[in-house]
């Protein structure tokens, strides 16, 4: 009898689904792509899909009763997603997807011959005079183009016979949307401008497009009609937001881009594949790891199965330099017949690729760790490790971060049976201590975290993990005996031999001497998982205090960006929201900014 699979734990997934912008492809049991979409925010769209079934359309219902795996892909902006959901669509054509084309013919985008032009979908026959932008792949693709335009620029889209009777603006023009010619609120020549910016937007030269409008949002100011050049400031902004053409699908030529991510024993290797310079997908693969697997034996490894039975691409770009590189890459060489270029220190579109591929991975290794069966048995190793009468439910784990004393901020994570618990983090901005004194530091915290809980705002961890050694967690202990609480256990995790993993030695309370785990024990694995978590979040708050401290810009506190480049910053996106949403490409755009530059600007706003 043929074994019936599981169903799709739609629950479990959202629980380690990212929030971030990008892409994601829905996958039958027979492992059949079977939708692609985009998003602001994955986790999010995606959990849309999981509501109440009548909330659904009958179709969505369908195609939700069919996933049985959701495979995702993070991109830095929207426009990046916008063109990879497109090559995914095109190499897969997913049933979902398809039926959203007509295929009697490709759609266009045409600007009709009027006094006051207007954009519009369309199939079939062209006419005389009109201009056409296109093909496009699907209607579909046309509608979210037009409505793009609309935002960015406010040409209207109604039909003549709806222009011509007009007696006051439509809704379009109440949100935004349109400029209300039909009622002459805007002069011909000030339409025809925004309807020849639009034109050579479709045309992709997006740069001349923002010069334009910068130069007339000055003038606009010059001749103090602020309202006018308002909206020409945030036409700029919202075109710099979504014309960004990186590197998803910039470039020429073919490549394999590998990237691993390792983390509390287990290793991840996500795999993005570049043809012709597009972003065709990804994939992940999760390897088993010998107990003394270092990253060059890993990547070595990995190349040497994966183009086994395949053929490698003129380009492999590898995150970390594998064990024996000139033997691997000879390989690669028989396997095509051809020079194979291996390739780990980057620069240039290459390196963005593998920025997005390390990314992809570390988070596809933070979701591999949450899985419900790994999660189950490292608690149950750490239960044995620690002689604990049942499997914890609740640990939190301690840690304090600062520079030199500045900013000292202390984080509490929470783990639990699925992983971690995110709504019950906490932050503690540590204040009235000597600068650098990490156990006043600690004991603060904790005085603070056990006050709250002896208020009754919320639970009683079975497990208290500390950052540190003896000194730490003897204030754990000091506090917790104030608040009353002395049976709880506490677990110090002190930094190995050069701070390496898997060399931590445990502190536990009402145990005399240190603990120390072996490098491959799940146990060690889970209490690695939870001290990171606590480490980056503690380091995430500590950097947002600091900055807050300091009052200055984040432009001002970026090396090299001297005022007239901060100045010209400003301009070209017109103010800091824009500077913020740009990618490192766009950055680079700027008159006077260096590659290595714009990777520092965009660094300094997105450092995590």
């Amino acid at each position: 009898m043929k074994e019936t699979a599981a169903p799709f734990d739609h629950k479990a997934f959202l629980g380690t689904c990212t929030q971030a912008p990008g892409v994601y492809q829905m996958l039958d049991a027979e492992g059949t792509v079977i939708y692609v979409g985009k998003a602001k925010s994955l986790r999010k769209r995606i959990a849309s899909y999981f509501r109440i079934a009548g909330e659904r359309s009958p179709k969505t219902r369908v195609m939700v009763s069919q996933i049985a795996s959701i495979r995702v892909a993070v991109t830095e902006t929207e426009a990046e997603a916008l063109l990879l959901e497109a090559n995914l669509i095109k190499r897969h054509r997913p049933r979902y997807n398809i039926l959203l084309r007509d295929d009697k013919s490709f759609p266009y985008i045409f600007v009709s011959n009027h006094e006051y032009p207007r954009l519009g979908f369309h199939r079939g026959a062209r006419k005389k005079g009109v201009r056409y932008f296109g093909p496009y792949p699907s209607a579909v693709a046309v509608r979210d183009t037009l409505n793009l335009l609309q935002k960015l620029f406010l040409v209207r889209q109604c039909e003549d016979s709806m222009f011509a009777h007009r007696s006051r603006p439509c809704l379009q023009y109440q949100i935004g949307r349109c400029t209300a010619p039909c009622v002459g609120y805007i002069e011909p020549e000030e339409y025809a401008a925004d309807i020849e910016a639009a034109v050579s937007f479709l045309q992709g030269r997006s740069d001349q497009v923002i010069g334009n409008l910068v130069q007339r949002m000055e003038s606009a100011a010059d001749e103090l009609q602020f309202e006018r050049a308002a909206r020409l400031r945030d036409q700029i902004a919202n075109l710099r937001q979504i014309s960004e053409q990186q590197y998803v699908a910039g470039g020429e030529g073919d490549a394999d881009v590998f990237a691993l991510a390792r983390e509390g024993g287990a290793a991840a290797v996500q795999i993005f594949f570049v043809r012709n310079g597009q972003n065709l997908g990804n994939t992940v693969r999760y390897p088993r790891l010998p107990d003394e697997a270092d990253d060059a034996g890993i990547m070595a490894a990995i190349l040497a199965q994966y183009y086994a039975e395949r053929e490698p691409p003129r380009r492999v770009l590898v995150s970390h330099r594998p064990e024996a590189p000139e033997a691997l890459e000879e390989l690669l060489q028989q396997r095509r017949g051809s020079r194979v270029h291996l390739a780990w220190s980057l620069r240039g579109e290459r390196a963005e690729w593998l920025r997005m591929a390390e990314r992809n991975a570390r988070l596809a290794l933070q979701a591999h760790l949450a899985g419900k069966a790994g999660q189950q048995a490292r608690l149950a190793a750490l239960a044995q490790a620690l002689n604990l009468p049942e499997l914890p439910t609740r640990m939190e784990c301690f840690d304090i971060s600062h520079t030199q004393g500045e900013g000292t901020v202390a984080s509490c994570v929470v783990f639990g049976p699925e992983g971690p618990i995110k709504s019950d983090y906490r932050r503690f901005n540590i204040a009235g201590i000597e600068p650098g004194d990490d156990y006043a530091a600690m004991h603060q915290a904790l005085e603070r975290r056990f006050a709250r809980l002896k208020k009754g705002e919320g639970r009683v961890p079975d497990i208290l993990f500390i950052d540190g050694g003896k000194g730490q967690v003897n204030q754990a202990l000091d506090v917790l005996q104030a608040a009353g609480m002395e049976g709880l256990r506490v677990v110090g995790v002190a930094k190995g031999v050069e701070r390496r993993p898997g060399m931590e030695t445990l502190v536990l309370s009402g145990v005399d001497g240190p603990s120390i785990l072996p490098a491959q024990s799940s146990a060690l694995h889970l209490i690695q998982q939870i001290r990171d978590e606590a480490h980056r979040f503690a380091i995430t708050g500590h950097r947002a205090r600091r900055a807050r401290a300091r009052r200055e810009s984040r432009l001002e506190g970026i090396p090299g960006l001297g005022p007239k480049r901060r100045a010209a910053l400003l301009r070209h996106f017109g103010g800091m929201q824009g500077i913020a949403r740009a990618g490192a490409d766009e950055l680079a755009k700027v008159p006077g900014i260096s590659r290595g530059l714009a990777r520092a600007i965009y660094e300094g706003f997105h450092e995590s």
